[in-house]
């Protein structure tokens, strides 16, 4: 089975796709944001990177939501709730942990499956 890097760098892909899963790798927002303002950066730049690589925000089968600060939860819930597909949500886990710099409030990592061809 083939694999697809998309953006490949020397550090990371944004996008690894294996057969019909698309891996995405950890998306932020522009540093300094408030939560809101990440939330809804970080939310377009997967709807993009899905787009790219033939998939779409119906087709998340998990996220993983790293906050920087635990109480940001329910700002960023309200951001989300409002984006997610409402009858195909992914699982998720979210959790509170240091992110590249103090700047960064929200990343976003997705496993999406490919639309069917």
């Amino acid at each position: 089975m083939s694999i697809t890097r998309i953006d490949p760098g020397p550090r990371m892909s944004e996008a690894v796709i294996h057969g019909d899963t698309i891996y995405l790798a950890g998306q932020i927002g522009a540093p300094g944001e408030n939560v809101t303002a990440q939330t809804k950066a970080v939310l377009a730049e997967i709807d993009e990177l899905l787009a790219r690589t033939g998939s779409d925000k119906h087709h998340i089968l998990m996220a993983t939501i790293w906050l920087a600060d635990i109480a940001d939860f329910a700002e960023m819930n309200a951001v989300w709730d409002g984006w997610v597909s409402p009858t195909a949500p992914p699982a998720r886990a979210t959790s509170e942990g240091k992110l590249a710099t103090p700047d960064y409030r929200v990343e976003i990592i997705v496993v999406a499956a490919r639309k069917a061809r």
